[in-house]
């Protein structure tokens, strides 16, 4: 059955949807020996051999799930440039590599990211649809005072946009909780820096109903089918 390359390639966990369509577009994916660029295009996964570079998609695979407690330090990326250290340097060798972020965390944020090798389940999870809320920690270098929390709850402009965070709170002295809905790059950072407020560390602690609990940095655990059905709200 003829089914959208992206789609194809997400199901088979080669990257999301949109990473699906990146390499499409660089000219890394061939359709029985013939380079393809044009998105949209169609495929069958029982007849047609799909390739990405020298590597040949196979569909059918189990997919994966997994909660990762990310570092300070690490990109979330599959391709690695320079010296830079990569979210897969942190997945174990008895892991399938064929693992890739939920979203995206600055290399200098820590804290819950989703790995999958569902390219369905992550286009869902990061669909504005879900409507996930996101909580941040994060410790500053200064007392935090009530004008302080309410210069941030009145939101900033984000590429042309303007947004808000959901809920501000202080947690103690130097440290505040920020819960988001949208999801614009750089967000809590532009939001304390809009407040003055000189940033030390910033953790995302929750996705939805997934909490990172007691997971310790660097390290990552399966996730369950009710945190799936959770996050996916069925």
């Amino acid at each position: 059955m003829l089914k959208r390359l992206n789609k194809l390639l997400s199901e088979a966990g080669v990257s999301s949807r949109r990473g699906a369509d990146e390499l499409i577009a660089s000219g890394r994916i061939s359709i029985n020996g013939k380079v393809v660029k044009t998105l949209g295009i169609k495929a069958d996964p029982k007849r047609d051999e799909i390739f990405v570079g020298n590597k040949k998609i196979r569909f059918g695979q189990q997919n994966l799930y997994y909660v990762l407690n990310k570092p300070k330090g690490y990109l979330c990326s599959l391709r690695r440039l320079h010296n830079e250290r990569i979210i897969t340097d942190l997945i174990p060798d008895t892991i399938e590599k064929r693992l890739f972020t939920v979203g995206r965390l600055d290399k200098d944020t820590e804290g819950l990211i989703l790995l999958t090798s569902d390219g369905d389940f992550a286009h869902k999870v990061i669909h504005p649809s879900q409507n996930l809320s996101k909580e941040y920690i994060a410790k500053v270098a200064v007392d935090i005072t009530d004008e302080h929390l309410k210069t941030i709850s009145e939101g900033v402009f984000i590429e042309d946009c303007f947004v808000k965070p959901h809920k501000v709170e202080k947690i103690r002295r130097g440290t505040l909780s920020v819960v988001l809905k949208d999801g614009k790059k750089h967000e809590v950072k532009l939001l304390l820096e809009k407040a003055d407020l000189p940033l030390i560390s910033l953790k995302r602690v929750r996705l939805g109903s997934l909490l990172l609990g007691d997971l310790p940095t660097g390290a990552l655990r399966p996730l369950s089918e009710q945190e799936k059905k959770d996050l996916l709200k069925i």
